[in-house]
């Protein structure tokens, strides 16, 4: 009688214990609004003062800047709450799994140990001491006790399994809700900064428009387009200076991208838009390739190497360049973010930035450059 009543009270337990609560949504979305009308207020502003002033475009490249800077925080948290939030799902998604495995196996336990206390039940009418004392046959009692104590045993050993399969799925519900939690956190953190997000692509708009006014003529165009790659080369050679440096100091090798021409994958994937060696404007002439792409999409380095320069420039918005030894390096711009500092070393096929359209770029895309030994090369010709 102990032994069914102490299992009813467990298959009591366990009704409570396999339905999903409802879950609230977090309080901070009013706060959340708050911060985002107070930013659409200063941008306002700004764009305001613009107007009305006679900004020159030195001035406004470096409102640009700024703006581009703003948009690369907001991308790179948004980039990594994309992740978590993957990260969550997927282990939500393994609990949920689990959580139903569990249910099955517990309502199989419900039924197999249901039965063998019916059996129980039903062969209860053996009287053991008349079986002790008035035995014909001490083999055939025998055996009647082993099988008993056999029979206790494996539903003893059932019921133990029962009551921690009980206690697991307890457990398993308690985290889905804590993953529950986590996901609409999340989420509303999500929203809120893409909320941000468009906004300060907005305030970018409206800066880059009035700098497009600013630098009308052909010779401003092609006067910038120089200073910018000026700024470009200048980044280079530092980078290459320390990239010699850094080779002397190594504890790793890299070996540079001769061994690899033809072999290596863009670093986006996405129509090349821009050649090598095309014109650009006037005599000035394209030092890589532009590759169009999807704003937020990865931008992996093509090979092992070491991150040099991680910054914005002039002309090129947020550009990362990574040293592959043996004097190459390959130049990635016009990014939405960048997801790597100088001196990270990276895999070849890591990410190292988003794709965007920072440096004044209307539309999302990939400045892509290799060079050798400071001297532009090709990029195509190492791709397959």
């Amino acid at each position: 009688m102990v032994l069914r009543t102490s299992l009813f009270t467990l298959l009591l337990g366990l009704l409570m214990h396999l339905s999903t609560p409802v879950y609230g949504q977090d309080a901070a979305q009013s706060e959340q609004k708050e911060r985002l009308a107070k930013l659409q207020a200063e941008l306002v502003a700004r764009q305001q003062v613009l107007q009305n002033s006679k900004a020159s475009a030195d001035e406004l490249e470096g409102v640009l800047k700024q703006s581009e800077l703003e948009i690369a925080k907001v991308a790179k948290a948004l980039s990594n709450t994309k992740q978590s939030l993957e990260r969550v799902e997927k282990e939500q998604n393994a609990l949920q799994k689990e959580q139903a495995t569990l249910k099955s196996a517990i309502r199989q336990q419900q039924s197999l140990l249901a039965s063998q206390l019916k059996s129980a039940f039903m062969a209860g009418h053996y009287d053991y001491a008349k079986m002790l004392f008035y035995q014909d046959d001490a083999k055939s009692f025998e055996r009647v006790i082993t099988y008993y104590k056999y029979v206790a045993k494996a539903r003893q050993k059932e019921i133990e399994t029962f009551r921690d399969n009980v206690a697991r799925l307890e457990t398993v519900n308690e985290e889905l809700v804590e993953k529950a939690e986590a996901l609409a956190q999340l989420k509303d953190e999500q929203e809120n900064q893409r909320a941000i997000l468009l906004t300060r692509q907005n305030d970018r708009k409206a800066t880059l428009k009035k700098l497009n006014k600013t630098i009308a003529s052909e010779s401003q165009k092609i006067a910038s387009l120089k200073a910018n790659e000026k700024a470009l080369v200048d980044a280079i050679e530092k980078a290459r200076i320390a990239a010699e440096r850094a080779a002397r100091e190594a504890t790793i090798t890299l070996d540079g991208l001769a061994k690899l021409k033809g072999q290596l994958d863009a670093p986006v994937k996405g129509r090349i838009r821009k050649l090598f060696g095309n014109r650009r404007q006037g005599q000035v002439r394209w030092k890589g390739i532009v590759i169009d792409g999807a704003e937020g999409d990865p931008v992996n380095s093509i090979a092992p190497g070491k991150v040099l320069y991680a910054d914005w420039l002039r002309g090129f918005g947020l550009v990362s360049i990574v040293d592959h030894g043996d004097g190459y390096m390959s130049v990635y711009g016009h990014n939405q973010a960048l997801l790597k500092q100088a001196g990270d070393e990276v895999r070849r096929g890591e990410r190292i930035a988003l794709v965007g359209r920072s440096g004044g770029q209307e539309f999302p895309n990939l400045y892509f450059e290799i060079r050798h030994k400071g001297k532009a090369i090709n990029p195509t010709a190492f791709l397959n």
